[in-house]
This record gives structure tokens, sequence and C-alpha cells, in this order.
């Protein structure tokens, strides 16, 4: 297995302001001269955090980390004003454009993926090339799938305790239900739901229980952030029509790219890298035999670190790496 790159530390810290009131943080790390990528985190509303920059080389990569609106270390947190795709689109715009960078290499997982077609569709001449992981398309059979009726045939133990808050008669939508609680007036309300909103997506990320994914999905301020971001997005059909990304694809299908999935993903099926495979004839997938959703496995933690290689390799005409 390729281990993940050592923690570094930032050389540049920056806050952006965008449309008020947000205001992002980014920052920079690895290589000031060297190969630019994007690191998109996903949710949306989940954060950057120090293993955001352990998948690229620093001796290749100028590492650009950001937390979208509402989330991380942006402000004001956890906010729903202002929040779309296109806003967010328009943020990485925005930040390309504050940094000085021609072109670079977009990084994105689940949301991460979901941020990273959009906004290359967009904006196809800023991309060099692409690595996507857990790929979400944002369509209404994959919200249907995960939170209402699907995965809860998979983890019905979990699922109970996802449905505990919501009752019975406001089963037939839940994402509706959840949204009420996490925009009520009632702030105990508000980060109960966020919590077992949090709660069911920590526990079905991974192939194999991982309580350290667990604890990072649950931590109360991340939690509130990605619940209320999250189902503010989804109840609005992610401000995306139904197939867009696919039906765009067209506009990428030359740039170059790697997509890695997990063949027991729960949260993001594999059917959904698979289409997006079909319609991309530049992309390379990877199905990872023994893994879920969540980059910290190790076979989707290697896949990428390879593909991130490869990646500076082929772009700055370096000589492949002996095995």
């Amino acid at each position: 297995m390729q281990l993940l790159y050592p923690e570094i530390k930032p050389y540049a810290r920056h806050d952006l302001a965008v449309i008020p009131p947000h205001v992002l943080y980014a920052d920079e790390s690895g290589k000031p001269d060297g190969l630019p990528v994007v690191f998109i985190h996903g949710g949306p509303g989940a954060g950057c955090d120090a293993l955001s920059r352990r998948f690229f080389d620093p001796s290749l990569y100028r590492i650009v980390t950001f937390d979208q609106r509402g989330a991380g270390r942006s402000t004001p947190h956890a906010s729903l004003e202002h929040n779309t795709t296109a806003d967010l689109v328009a943020d990485m715009e925005a930040l390309r454009e504050h940094l000085g960078i021609e072109q670079w290499v977009l990084f994105g997982g689940s949301w991460g993926s979901t941020l990273a077609l959009a906004y290359a569709q967009a904006h196809p001449e800023r991309v060099l090339g692409m690595i996507l992981r857990g790929i979400f398309l944002c369509r209404p059979e994959e919200i249907q799938w995960f939170y209402q009726q699907g995965a809860s045939r998979i983890f019905p133990d979990y699922w109970e305790d996802y449905l505990s808050l919501i009752p019975e008669e406001e089963h037939d939508d839940l994402v509706a239900a959840y949204h009420r609680r996490l925009t009520g007036d009632d702030e105990i309300c508000r980060m109960h739901a966020a919590r077992l909103w949090s709660q069911w997506e920590g526990r079905c990320a991974t192939l194999r229980p991982s309580a350290q994914v667990l604890e990072r999905f649950t931590e109360s301020r991340r939690a509130y952030a990605l619940a209320r971001i999250e189902c503010h997005y989804f109840i609005n059909d992610s401000f995306l029509t139904p197939n867009q990304l696919l039906d765009n694809m067209p506009r990428i299908a030359e740039i170059p790219g790697v997509i890695v999935h997990g063949r027991y993903d729960m949260v993001c099926p594999l059917d959904n890298a698979w289409a997006l495979h079909r319609r991309w004839p530049a992309s390379e997938l990877q199905i990872i035999r023994d893994a879920g959703h969540a980059a910290s496995e190790p076979g989707i933690a290697d896949a990428l670190v390879r593909a991130t290689d490869a990646m500076a390799r082929r772009l700055l005409h370096l000589e492949p790496q002996a095995e």
C-alpha cells in the first residue's frame, strides 16, 4: 500500500471575502511554484483538515485547500444564506484568480466530486486534470437511496437511530422532516438532528466500522454544518437539474481524469461512477474491491495517492517511477 504523505503545515493562509456575509478560509502548502491542485471537500459542509493535504507529493504540488461556504473555518458557520452550487463554483473561480493560478488539477470526493464536475463544466479551460472519488451526481434517485429507502435495508440497525427523531407520519419525506428541524428555532433540536443525520452518514461510510471516521462525522461543530448544509442542498435538488452533470460531460470529455470508487460504497453506489466513466472517454475507472466510501480506507487512500503521483508525472512530463 502507498502511504499518505506526512502531515505538513501551510506556508500561506487566506481569508477571501465573497458575497456577504461569506468569508472563505483557504491555505496553501507544498511547493509554491509546483503543479497547482485544489482539494474540494465533501458534504457539502464537511470542511478540510490536515488529512486533506496528505494525498499529494509536497515536492511536486502547490496544494490548495479551502472550506466552502458555511463549512470548517469559513464564516459564518453553517450559514445557508447565498449557499448554492453556482455560488460555490463562483467561489472556486474567485479563489483561483486570488491565488494567481492559471490552471489547476481538481481533486474531490463525494460532494467534492459533484462540485469538481460542476466547476469543470463551467470553466473547462481552467482544468488540467481531475482525480475524483466516491462519485456523487446528486440525482434524485441517489438522495432517495441514502436518505429515504435503499441503504436503510443494508443498515436497518443504524437506520432505526436515524428515524428515531421523526414521527411516523413524517416518514414519507425524511429529508423534508430533517430540514424542518435543522432550520427550526429550537437550538437543542437542531443540534440533536444534526448529530443523528451525520451519525447515519458516518456509520455507513466505511466497509469496516471505523470509530475514527464516526468521531469525525459526529464532532458537534462539524456535524452541525454538515447536516444543515447537506439537507439545505438536498431539499433543493443540489441546485442542479436531475441529470445535469452527466448531460454536460461532452464539455469536458477530453480532460484527463481518474475515478476511484469503492465496490461496497453504500453512500454513493458504484453505478454513479460507472455512469460517469461511460460519459468520460478520457477517464480511468479504478474500482477498489475491499472499500466503501471513505477516503481514509486503505485501498482508496492508496489509489488516490498513486493517482496524484501519476497525474503529476503526466502533467510535469516526469519519468515514470520504477515499481
